[in-house]
């Protein structure tokens, strides 16, 4: 399940430092706009625990984790929408991710450039979201007329995504974004979601800090936390420059006792990678044998058919069954076979909506 996170920002906001912690793909990372100017992809191993307790009872051939995509895109400026800098190019490749990890530069040091000459996280965000928002009102207006004489001629799918458009455009003029807006029904949901809408895709908002705030924050920090309280959006503390430092240490013990001594329990790495498979409304279910211990993305909310089909077409073709033993209970009793004896193993149809760290095995007829 390819799906992206994109990393944006202004320039010189830490993003291709950033992504060269998050990834082994190391993108150029200089004191200088557009350093970045085709997009990074790295491919993520997503941290879980769960995956290492086990592979402990199992004893598996091999541990495979779940993965996830993250992009780092060229450095927008003002104007972007107009075709300023690299707008082109960046709002290009910004629709194709799914979602946005968006950094935002909340340290000061002389000897890094900001774009507009002074540090202000705040402005700097709205710099964005207004460049986004403005290409998002040129795709509305662009729909708008061919919608409109449809929904004229009675068509009533045209009718439902005249509205539509109309409650987006009046949301974009007020300087909001198109996430704002929430749809309760399906047919709106997929005709809002066609409209691939920059604004409309979910948002991490990721405050880089200097060395000294990496535990605490700063005020730089608290002013974003107050211009964004409206959105529902996560925001997440991270020192770019203290995770270079961790990922050039070799050993785990080595970064843990880093990350104790600056007052961390885990790594901001990890707390992004974390976030963005979240912000991708992305879960794992787990197989385990003496193979592997493997975790399978699902988006949340499917169900046992469709996470059956995640591993193989036959296996959601030909459904029967899903044998179901929850994480808990798996540590506890330690051995599949003393779980079942124990009563724990559940027995799903195919209504069974899986739950993330569902340890699972299908049951299939391929003659179906």
């Amino acid at each position: 399940m390819a799906l992206q996170c994109g990393i944006v920002g202004l320039p010189n906001v830490g993003k291709s430092t950033l992504f060269n912690c998050l990834s082994s793909a190391k993108a150029q990372a200089a004191n200088f706009p557009f350093c970045t100017i085709e997009p990074n992809v790295g491919v993520i191993t997503v941290p879980d625990e769960r995956l290492n307790k086990l592979a402990e009872l199992v004893h598996p051939g091999r541990i495979v984790p779940a993965t996830v995509e993250i992009v780092d895109i060229a450095g927008l400026v003002k104007g972007a929408s107009k075709g300023e800098g690299l707008g082109n190019k960046f709002l290009g490749n910004i629709r194709e991710t799914d979602a946005i990890i968006h950094v935002l530069r909340c340290f000061d040091d002389e000897n890094v450039t900001h774009v507009d000459g002074n540090v202000n996280p705040v402005r700097d965000k709205e710099v964005i979201d207004t460049e986004l928002q403005l290409k998002d009102l040129e795709t509305i207006e662009n729909r708008l007329q061919k919608v409109k004489n449809q929904a004229q001629s009675g068509d009533k799918e045209a009718k439902k995504a005249l509205e539509i458009l109309l409650n987006y455009k009046k949301v974009l003029e007020e300087g909001k974004s198109a996430r704002t807006v929430i749809f309760e029904d399906e047919e709106s949901q997929k005709i809002a979601h066609d409209l691939f809408l920059l604004t409309n895709k979910p948002v991490l908002y990721v405050c880089n800090v200097d060395d000294e705030s990496a535990a605490t924050g700063n005020h730089y920090v608290e002013e974003v936390r107050e211009a964004v309280k409206d959105e529902h959006a996560e925001i997440l503390v991270v020192a770019a420059k203290t995770e270079a430092d961790i990922a050039e240490l070799e050993t785990y013990e080595d970064r843990q006792l880093f990350l104790e001594e600056i007052g961390l329990e885990e790594s901001g790495v990890n707390r992004i990678i974390k976030a963005a498979f979240k912000l991708l409304n992305l879960e794992t279910f787990i197989t385990a044998g003496e193979m592997e211990v493997k975790a399978w993305t699902y988006r949340k909310g499917w169900k046992a058919p469709q996470c059956a089909g995640v591993i193989h077409t036959d296996f959601e073709k030909g459904f029967i069954r899903a044998e179901v033993i929850k994480y808990d209970d798996y540590i506890k009793y330690k051995t599949e076979a003393a779980v079942k004896e124990a009563g724990k193993m559940a027995v799903e149809g195919k209504d069974y909506v899986v739950q993330d760290g569902d340890i699972m095995h299908f049951r299939f007829n391929v003659s179906k």
